[in-house]
């Protein structure tokens, strides 16, 4: 490659890659790397910016907030934008096309380089856009500045620089309107016709997998016409891992939307899933153009960039120039990304953690103050514009959440509901549901409504647009309706305002709000266990209350009464100008005009009258359907909130009524639907209790796929018989002996993050020595999105976490061949649980959902016909009645720790032992 002007700009600085315990720096010039303890690094750091990967996790492992570094995470998300890289040294030696280094040493020679290809890819690009951007960053002090301005062939002139280059709205292309859809149709999909529709999907080369075939066969049971209002073809279908039910489906999905003109919405309850299922369709419309049009991921307003929180953003740059750093990130993202989703999207999560929140998450529209229509930005926006391409598209891929929630509200963004929806994952179904359906009257919910009220206050240098910014120019001019919306905003000071939860921990409430919640706090901690000093939160019943809580419960209900009603009445005025003016508003502001109404009646009808019923019958008995408590919300020893908290017993009751009955068709699948009790009958029970379909009037069809996988012969379940528990240096001896026998590739996973961090802190030493890297949630400051990346990209790694990660895990081959779990992970025995414990059959229903977290986490193991995995359970006291949670033929096996280690040496090591031949030793040892 001919050398460039970027050559020459490289900056001149030494290279530095962190470990547990040591670190490997490359002095100024390259040469040899050396190995430095930590405290060695710190001193060197001081007098030189190094060549990082990570600034912020480099800074967390030395002990330090942060420190100056040329970050090549910083550089790479400017030079390839909305382009995936795994956030470490080989990550980015992989995205580059570069062998990837072995070891912290390699690692650390090669940072110049990829520096450098990075740069020379900029400057062969010359990109106009780039260049200004760049000139802006500089003004703000962007430490590469100046290298890539020279790979321009340009000098940084900070003095000069504007900031009108970060003005990416102006450069996005605007959506257009299009006429309303049809109605779908009703035309049935046969079994047959999706059988061969799965064959048209897989191609002729590709191997015939009959269970697959027999899904595709029995999920279009869910795509039959309706017979009645209320009865919708509701399809139960459990497919064991390796079946390929994403592609089972999508066939009969995509030819049912092709053949009524209809979408079907496919739901999912984790991001990484919503990314596979698009990547399937590429195999239905491999031009990308068509397939935009015929699929869209669509996510709540929340996930996506917000134009004009962005345009308010860089215009602030004038007084806080440093801020066009992260906002030029975002620039260059934006014009890039295909539809601005910051979540899940193609927005690297690692990002986020680099620059800071406040620049890049958090100029989402996080709590729907949309300005719609009246936006500058509104023809170009990322929400409008998917919006528009799901009315239009074939295939939408949601989450559970946005489905539910917009369900119960009437419909989606433009009031259409789905009538062929598809829950996969559907085993969190319940979860979703219960979620999506509870009411919180806490300090952060109510300081929240406020703030969407009243938008900022008292001088604060704040985004928050409050309801006068929305609809002022809509109700100028009718008197009842500007009367209704000042009584909103004098009535809206009874929601606590900034500061209110020291004040609460002061005993120095203002307003009702916050004398109600002051009364709650005193109460959880005068009732909570004296041993409870919990660091992640503390509840108490709601009955009796302390003194004081009923009459300031009455007080409160009554100030929310004088909220709600000036709410309630401007929705009507608002209303009455759409319709009684139809002829003179346009469309987009009809369409604001509905915006702006369903979110006040989401808050009056939904939010504000569901906080009054629970004030009202905190007076007396909580409706039988119901469960109320109250809590303090903490983290590591902090309070975040205060609140009374409302769930349903059974939250799949308002979820079948609000979504399945309304529908035409719904399929819901997992692998693990069912219990494994080993009686069918109640095996199914479970499932129709989790997914709510025995709330139906008509019974679901139930269909059932074993895994092609032979998990007898693959994987190994050994429980650990001989250490305590509760005693963390014999856990974490355990932890560290099979993570070394299994040569990294390991799955710690915990019931607390008191443990987890207890375990890291023993045993990261001597797997650093070993060269196994170990990653932890609550450890690294890395969100699980991104630890889950790293894990999966690098087959020695370690990785210790909580349920999120448990959920969150899809990774095939060696990087997953041992899972760990601390103890048997029996649900928290708190007051929701045991309402729900009481409701769904004592202690069978806490062994159920033990059996189904087993059931999951047993299922991460094997992901391909290749794959081999052992999955331990350090708790003695594991019951011989959960060993339902796994596959048949499975055998669980009993054992010291010592023969564990061995166990899973034998077997993850090339050519371990198969099952047939474990059999024979046993037999041979007895005999």
């Amino acid at each position: 490659m001919t050398e460039s002007p970027a050559v020459a700009a490289l900056p001149v600085a030494p290279s530095l890659v962190v470990g547990l315990r040591e670190a490997a720096w490359v002095p100024v010039g390259g040469g040899a790397a050396e190995v430095l303890g930590l405290e060695a690094v710190r001193r060197r750091i001081e007098a030189a910016a190094p060549f990082v990967v990570h600034g912020r996790a480099t800074a967390r492992r030395l002990g330090l907030e942060s420190f100056p570094c040329l970050d090549l995470l910083e550089l790479y998300a400017f030079c390839r934008p909305a382009t995936f890289c795994v956030p470490t040294a080989r990550g980015l030696a992989q995205a580059l096309g570069f062998e990837v280094p072995e070891g912290r040493e390699e690692a650390a020679l090669l940072l110049p380089a990829l520096a450098r290809r990075l740069l020379q890819d900029l400057a062969e690009e010359g990109d106009a856009d780039a260049r200004g951007i760049a000139r802006a960053m500089a003004r703000g002090g962007w430490i590469w500045a100046p290298a890539v301005l020279a790979a321009f062939g340009d000098a940084a002139d900070p003095a000069h620089a504007s900031a009108a280059p970060l003005q990416v709205w102006a450069r996005l292309g605007e959506w257009s309107e299009h006429a309303p859809e049809p109605p779908s149709g009703s035309l049935p999909v046969a079994p047959e016709e999706a059988t061969e529709r799965l064959a048209e999907l897989l191609g002729p080369a590709a191997e015939r997998r009959p269970q697959q075939a027999e899904y595709a066969a029995a999920a279009a049971g869910a795509f039959v016409p309706r017979e009645r209002v209320g009865e919708p073809a509701v399809v139960l279908a459990e497919a064991g891992t390796g079946v390929g039910k994403t592609l089972g489906y999508l066939a009969p999905a995509t030819l049912w939307a092709e053949r009524n003109g209809g979408a079907v919405w496919v739901s999912t309850y984790t991001r990484n899933l919503q990314r596979q299922i698009d990547d399937e369709l590429d195999r239905l419309h491999a031009d990308p153009i068509l397939k935009a049009r015929r699929v869209v991921v669509r996510k709540g307003r929340e996930n996506y960039l917000c134009l004009l929180n962005f345009e308010e953003a860089v215009d602030a740059t004038r007084g806080r120039p440093a801020d066009a750093i992260p906002l030029g990130l975002m620039a260059r993202w934006a014009a890039a990304s295909r539809d601005g989703d910051m979540v899940g999207g193609d927005f690297p999560a690692w990002l986020a953690q680099l620059v800071g929140r406040g620049r890049t998450l958090g100029l989402t529209d996080r709590r729907g103050e949309c300005v719609y229509s009246a936006c500058p930005h509104y023809h170009k926006c990322f929400i409008e514009r998917s919006v528009r391409r799901a009315r239009r598209a074939e295939i939408v891929i949601a989450n559970h959440a946005l489905v539910m929630v917009q369900a119960a509200l009437g419909g989606m963004d433009d009031t259409t509901l789905p009538t062929r929806i598809v829950f996969d994952e559907g085993h969190h179904v319940f979860d979703a549901a219960d979620g999506a359906f509870a009411a919180h009257l806490s300090g952060q919910e109510t300081a929240d409504l406020r703030r969407w009220l009243r938008g900022a206050e008292a001088g604060r240098r704040s985004r928050a647009r409050g309801l006068r910014r929305r609809v002022e120019d809509l109700v100028t001019g009718d008197a009842q309706a500007e009367r209704a919306l000042e009584d909103i905003l004098v009535a809206a000071a009874a929601l606590p305002t900034e500061g209110w939860l020291p004040r609460l921990a002061g005993g120095k409430p203002e307003g009702p709000t916050e004398a109600f919640l002051t009364l709650v706090r005193q109460q959880v901690h005068a009732r909570s266990p004296e041993r409870d000093q919990s660091n992640y939160g503390k509840e108490a019943a709601v009955w009796p209350p302390v003194d004081g809580l009923s009459e300031a419960a009455e007080a409160l209900e009554a100030a929310l009464a004088k909220l709600a009603r000036p709410m309630r009445t401007l929705v009507e005025r608002l209303k009455a100008l759409r319709d009684d003016e139809a002829d003179e508003v346009d469309t987009a502001t009809r369409m604001r005009i509905e915006a702006i109404v369903r979110g006040l009646a989401r808050r009056a009808d939904g939010e504000v009258a569901g906080w009054q019923a629970m004030l009202r019958d905190l007076r007396r008995d909580t409706p039988p359907e119901f469960v109320d408590w109250l809590a303090v919300e903490r983290f590591e020893g902090h309070d975040l909130d205060v609140g009374m908290y409302r769930h349903w017993v059974d939250p799949t009751v308002p979820f079948a009524e609000a979504v399945v009955k309304p529908a035409h068709g719904v399929l819901v699948t997992s692998a693990t639907l069912t219990d494994g009790v080993g009686d069918p009958d109640a095996d199914w029970a479970a499932a129709e209790e989790r997914t709510g379909a025995r709330h139906l009037a008509v019974p679901a069809r139930r269909a059932s796929l074993p895994s092609p996988f032979d998990y007898a012969a693959q994987t190994r379940v050994l429980v650990v018989t001989d250490l305590r528990k509760d005693d963390p240096d014999q856990v974490a001896a355990a932890y560290r002996a099979l993570f070394l026998a299994a040569g990294g590739g390991a799955l710690g996973l915990f019931t607390a993050v008191s443990r987890l961090r207890q375990v890291h802190h023993r045993i990261a030493p001597a797997l650093d020595a070993a060269g196994l890297p170990l990653y932890a949630q609550h450890v690294d400051g890395l969100d699980t999105t991104t630890l889950v990346d790293i894990f999966r990209a690098e087959e020695e790694s370690c990785l210790l976490g909580t349920d999120a990660v448990r959920d969150g895990v899809d990774v095939p081959g060696r990087s997953l061949r041992l899972i760990v779990f601390d103890r048997v992970p029996w649900p928290r025995p708190d007051i929701l649980h045991k309402a729900r414990r009481a409701a769904f059959g004592g202690a069978a229903y806490d062994e159920r959902l033990t059996r189904f977290r087993l059931r999951q986490a047993f299922g991460r193991l094997v992901r391909r016909a290749d794959d081999r995995g052992v999955f331990v359970l350090l708790d003695r006291a594991f019951p011989s009645r959960l060993f339902g949670a796994f596959p048949t033929g499975v055998t669980v096996e009993r054992m010291g720790l010592a023969d564990a280690v061995q166990a899973t040496r034998g077997f993850l090591a090339p050519g371990g032992a198969s099952a047939d031949e474990r059999q024979g030793d046993r037999q041979g040892d007895e005999g």
